[in-house]
């Protein structure tokens, strides 16, 4: 079999895997760009693309490139939704940790520019390999009657997001609406509750300091990181 090789980067302001939305869609105020390889950033690949809203992007789990399976290995995970600590087999989960290391997400494409597509709403990291891309079709790719597993069972509350003076002074206003929606979904692992632990992200060349009281969320400090890419290299 063919070994597959990656037609696009993903550009995100997502530099980390910590932060990074559980689904995509549940975040649609952040974007990030799917830039192609030299191979195919051709306009003659993306005519057409313009008539649709969404798409399926077919990725790869770089962030956990380590991981290995091996014969005897559980193929048992634990969901975030279901407080980290019942299991299930992980092809009845969205886990990252998977055999192959693929991952599926359903974006909504922004506008297409110079080979490159803007689109909101992804769950990728920065410097993520795309595979293959393929426009959302609403009349086969929509169920909304479809069941949803354990996944109706366990409701999601959103955080309570607010910001420092401090916080808020060294943001954008555009930014602080992106970590809103980011920060709702409450990115710690299931079983963190210390309410005094102050935790870290990185967004947008930014290092995000927060903390977490019940289901209250306030955005700490924020300060820059020295790095090459501006946050406006990821929304331009």
């Amino acid at each position: 079999m063919k070994e597959i090789e990656p037609i696009a980067i993903f550009r995100s302001p997502l530099t980390t895997k910590f932060g990074i939305p559980r689904q995509s869609g549940v975040a649609e105020a952040l974007q990030g760009r799917i830039v192609f390889c030299p191979p195919f950033r051709r306009e003659e690949a993306l005519r057409g693309l313009e008539s649709f809203d969404y798409l399926w992007l077919i990725w790869g789990f770089s962030g956990n490139e380590t991981q290995t399976w091996k014969a005897g290995d559980s193929l048992m995970v634990r969901p975030p939704r279901l407080g980290g600590n019942q299991r299930v087999g992980v092809f009845a989960s969205r886990s990252p940790f998977r055999p192959n290391g693929l991952g599926l997400s359903s974006v909504r494409i922004e506008k297409i520019e110079q080979g490159e597509i803007v689109v909101s709403g992804a769950d990728l990291m920065d410097g993520t390999p795309i595979y293959d891309l393929k426009p959302y079709l609403p009349y086969t790719d929509a169920h909304p009657e479809a069941r949803g597993g354990f996944t109706e069972k366990k409701a999601w509350t959103e955080l309570i997001v607010t910001f420092s003076d401090v916080a808020k002074a060294a943001l954008e206003p555009e930014m602080c609406n992106v970590l809103s929606t980011l920060l709702a979904q409450d990115p710690r692992p299931s079983y963190q509750t210390d309410s005094e632990r102050i935790y870290g992200m990185e967004y947008a060349g930014h290092n995000i300091r927060f903390q977490v009281k019940e289901r209250h969320c306030i955005v700490l400090t924020a300060e820059r990181i020295i790095t090459n890419t501006n946050y406006d290299d990821y929304q331009r």
